[in-house]
């Protein structure tokens, strides 16, 4: 039996051995997290009661997920950038395009990431669900839902019988952005950070941690709303009139597009290569949902090698814009539950996404209609894995099958840790409403 799989079982046989004590010590978790940084603008983001844990060989294969990927995606950025023909494959704006094809002045095509995965640890199997570039977040999740593992009775007695490591997400970040810095032609010795967001879309206090962490190694960094940035005489401003020398940026393409006249100021810096930008917006080409199309497309096959086709093929979703130049109404119909609709530019579940095993027929075929040519993508839908866990302190504290999606953060280009997001008994994780996040940890050995 691998390690991972005695960690899990030695989670469940304590809970079911020790229902009430647990029971009590996650309503103490509950009550702690409502007083932590999860709690925002009267949203909390909840917990189930087994952390996930995986073991080095899995670990090992996230390593190889995220290096084999990044290599991919490396390619597919060069390609947009070179061959006016390839730009054609992404339903982009001129606007965009003149945006993404400006210069990235770091040594990487990738600053932060995050790939969530159809991930099956019983087999190692694996299709991606979707890509999160620039807006990549809930780092705060896993350390604050750390902190309250000391309530968990179930936790307390597996770290006495097992050696388990969290990964480590900020100060990690930190390193690698001023590492991204320090290779821009234009650095200064003590650069003034700025991370810019739409701060109504913004979770502050996971911003707040990441400010703190910079101030921690002598770095002065600013949260700041992306709309109130200035640039004069080729200076790059903050609100509070300080100037801004490297950016960490938080706000999504998608909205920075929405928002385009509201953001000159901060456009025509990075257009003068007045401030260092991470991430540039050639990110876009990874972060929007098209790109699986493309990675099937032949011009993207004739730029990867065999061993890269073979993933992409074997990976990633087939998808196609929901509409009549790529699918007929009558195919989505006819296979309902061989499909899932998607927004093609959305984030944290924003929009419609839906699964045709979801509805009846009738239901299935009626939402069809309302979103075919509407801006969604149609794509292969993919087996998801679950796990049995249980929830005393948002659900009825029984066990359920939750479903497993696993995120893999990189940080240029490197793996540095995990999103472990579940949902109960569901097809579809939806942010805020049924989903739950799970702390992750990586066992290393038996005590």
């Amino acid at each position: 039996m691998r390690l991972q799989e005695q960690v899990y079982l030695a989670y469940q046989e304590h809970v079911s051995s020790n229902m009430e004590a647990n029971r009590r010590g996650a309503l103490s978790a509950k009550d702690d997290l409502e007083h932590s940084p999860l709690w925002w603008n009267g949203v909390l983001d909840k917990t189930v009661h087994i952390p996930k844990v995986f073991d080095l060989k899995t670990v090992e294969q996230f390593r190889e997920i995220v290096t084999t990927s990044i290599g991919i995606f490396g390619k597919v950025i060069r390609a947009y950038r070179e061959n006016a023909n390839y730009r054609k494959l992404f339903p982009f704006s001129k606007e965009l395009e003149e945006l993404i094809l400006l210069p990235a002045h770091y040594d990487g095509a990738l600053p932060i990431a995050r790939l969530d995965l159809f991930y099956h640890e019983d087999t190692g199997a694996f299709q991606f669900c979707e890509i999160n570039t620039d807006g990549t977040a809930a780092m705060l999740r896993d350390y604050e839902l750390r902190k309250a593992l000391i309530h968990n009775p179930a936790h307390q007695s597996v770290i006495r019988q097992f050696e388990l490591r969290p990964f480590e997400l900020f100060d990690t970040w930190v390193e690698t952005f001023l590492s991204l810095y320090d290779s821009y032609p234009k650095k200064k010795e003590k650069p003034n950070v700025a991370m810019v967001d739409f701060l109504e879309n913004a979770t502050l206090r996971e911003f707040e941690e990441f400010a703190r962490r910079f101030q921690d190694v002598g770095v002065n960094c600013e949260i700041c709303d992306i709309r109130s940035l200035r640039y004069q005489n080729g200076v790059l401003y903050s609100s509070k009139g300080n100037r801004i020398d490297a950016i960490y940026r938080r706000a999504v393409t998608a909205d920075i597009m929405d928002h385009y006249a509201e953001v000159s100021d901060f456009l025509n810096a990075v257009r003068d290569d007045a401030v260092f930008l991470a991430g540039a917006f050639e990110t876009q080409l990874i972060h929007t949902k098209w790109l699986f199309y493309v990675l099937h497309h032949s011009l993207t096959s004739s730029i990867l090698t065999e061993e890269e086709r073979a993933f992409v093929k074997e990976h990633v979703p087939l998808t196609v814009e929901f509409s009549e130049d790529y699918i007929t109404l009558e195919e989505v119909e006819d296979r309902k539950d061989a499909f899932i609709l998607k927004p093609m530019d959305a984030y944290a579940s924003k929009g419609i996404y839906a699964a045709g095993r979801e509805y009846s027929q009738k239901e299935w075929n009626a939402l069809l209609r309302e979103l075919y040519g509407k801006g969604y993508i149609c794509q292969q839908y993919c087996k998801q894995y679950m796990t049995d866990n249980i929830d005393f302190a948002w659900g009825d504290g029984a066990w359920h099958p939750f479903i497993n999606m696993p995120g893999l953060y990189t940080y240029n280009g490197k793996f540095a840790g995990v999103l472990m997001r579940m949902a109960c008994e569901e097809n579809i994780i939806v942010a805020h409403e049924n989903e739950r996040t799970a702390p992750v940890f990586m066992v290393t050995g038996q005590r």
